[in-house]
């Protein structure tokens, strides 16, 4: 069982019951706080977001979570001991074969009777056959004072990598380049439903150790755009058109993630009309894209003299304010 100083709910501060919405709430504001490149020079900060980032690597994947909460594995994701509270023996505390002692007691020599006496069992082929493997040297952990088994060496250290992606790269999953600590360079294929605080684990790629090398975790971040916006899986954009264009209707050029396109204007189109383009959004999870949506602008000319001298006596009959009650 965890303790609560390396319990996963306790370190992305989240109950048991948390979803997975919660859990990855909880995590983006985590990393973004102590992330390393906002917490230089400070090893608390850079421990703590290396624990961050195991905890939701842990509760993020529903399988590893389910065994963890049935006591499968520990915070770490290692297999918890399979023989924890039992008698190697059988049963939880009774006798040899199983069954409970009279008045309670653990193992003694006379349960040997029938078999032999203790003399005429071998207690280390015993214990080898109940948990397997071992010569004389895995045995003598069991005759008290022997050699005990080494714990398997550990693996090296995770390193943090954050990476900044232009927002139509994103919204395309163009692959990025990346630099790693050792110099070298790798191009990421970037993940469906990509989205800020989106963590990538690059296996075999962190510090080495005796166990084999740690991982990168790259944590995506994506740059902010001048003229897109992201709105969930769509993107939207602001578009200016001249007041003819918006009376008499016009093909217009329209910039988009994937590059710019024609759009037709439809004859009588008021501002704040929204037009749709199919596909031109962001990934989603499970395939497809999300769309573009585009606000129309009417935008007058700087010198309206013209259009006065046009629009003199002209008035327009209209109620367009009818509806708010003006």
């Amino acid at each position: 069982m965890a303790t609560q100083a390396n319990d996963p709910y306790t370190t992305l501060g989240v109950a048991r019951t948390a979803s997975e919405k919660d859990i990855k709430s909880a995590y983006r504001k985590l990393a973004k706080e102590l992330h390393p490149d906002r917490n230089q020079g400070n090893p608390k900060a850079a421990e703590r977001f290396s624990r961050v980032t195991q905890a939701y690597d842990l509760l993020s994947d529903a399988d590893k979570r389910a065994r963890f909460d049935r006591g499968e594995i520990d915070a770490e994701g290692n297999p918890a001991n399979p023989f924890a509270g039992q008698n190697p023996f059988g049963g939880m505390g009774g006798g040899f074969n199983g069954g409970a002692r009279p008045g309670g007691g653990g193992f003694r020599p006379e349960d040997l009777q029938g078999m032999g006496g203790p003399e005429g069992v071998d207690l280390g082929d015993l214990f080898e056959g109940l948990f397997g493997g071992g010569g004389p040297r895995a045995r003598a952990g069991f005759g008290g004072g022997g050699q005990q088994r080494r714990p398997p060496p550990q693996r090296g250290a995770d390193i943090a990598y954050r990476l900044r992606i232009p927002f139509a790269d994103a919204a395309a999953l163009k692959p990025q380049r990346i630099t790693l600590a050792d110099g070298k360079t790798i191009d990421l294929k970037l993940p469906e439903g990509l989205e800020s605080g989106t963590q990538m684990r690059l296996k075999g790629k962190g510090q080495a150790g005796p166990g084999g090398a740690g991982d990168g975790l790259v944590t995506i971040e994506i740059e902010p755009h001048r003229l897109f916006r992201r709105d969930g899986d769509d993107v939207r954009i602001d578009l200016p058109i001249t007041l003819d264009e918006a009376v008499n209707g016009a093909k217009v050029r329209v910039p988009t993630v994937d590059g710019a396109v024609m759009m037709t204007v439809a004859p009588g189109t008021s501002s704040g009309a929204v037009l749709r383009l199919k596909g031109k959004g962001f990934s989603r999870k499970g395939g497809g894209r999300g769309d573009q949506l585009v606000t129309l602008e009417i935008v007058l000319p700087a010198d309206t003299s013209e259009l006065a001298r046009r629009l003199e006596g002209w008035r327009d009959t209209s109620d367009p304010r009818g509806k708010t009650g003006g």
